[in-house]
């Protein structure tokens, strides 16, 4: 999961929900084999597995290619800044003291609002101008 939002410049994060079942089925098909080691599950194509992508390999393509195709890149940016800024509530929301908590709901309140306030301003062309 890591390694494709990786390789699709942080546009795909596929859940776990998705690509678990979907690598069992690889698994029970023969096209790829578990490892584990250290309480980590690896994943690695068998030799079937390589054949059957080589002779699929323009049907397929690379996936998280065509998952950021036409995307910002700024959009993988702001996934990983909105991924920490969730990291950081969830731990304030952990330990947070109760004056703290408030003081966390007011910043979010007005970072949402100014991010809507981004949305209504005029967007720029490409030279900056507006």
């Amino acid at each position: 999961m890591q390694e494709v939002e990786d390789r699709s410049g942080g546009i795909w994060r596929p859940s776990p929900g998705s690509v678990y079942p979907a690598l069992s089925q690889l698994e029970d098909e023969g096209l790829v084999e578990m490892s584990e080691a250290e309480g980590r599950k690896d994943f690695s194509l068998t030799d079937a597995g390589r054949t059957w992508v080589e002779e699929h390999r323009e049907e397929i393509g690379t996936p998280w290619d065509q998952a950021g195709r036409g995307a910002p890149r700024e959009l993988g940016s702001l996934r990983k800044s909105t991924q920490a800024l969730a990291m950081a509530a969830r731990q304030l929301a952990h330990t947070g003291t109760p004056a703290q908590l408030k003081e966390a709901g007011e910043i979010l309140d007005e970072a949402r609002r100014k991010l809507y306030g981004i949305l209504a301003s005029d967007p720029e062309d490409e030279n900056g101008e507006s």
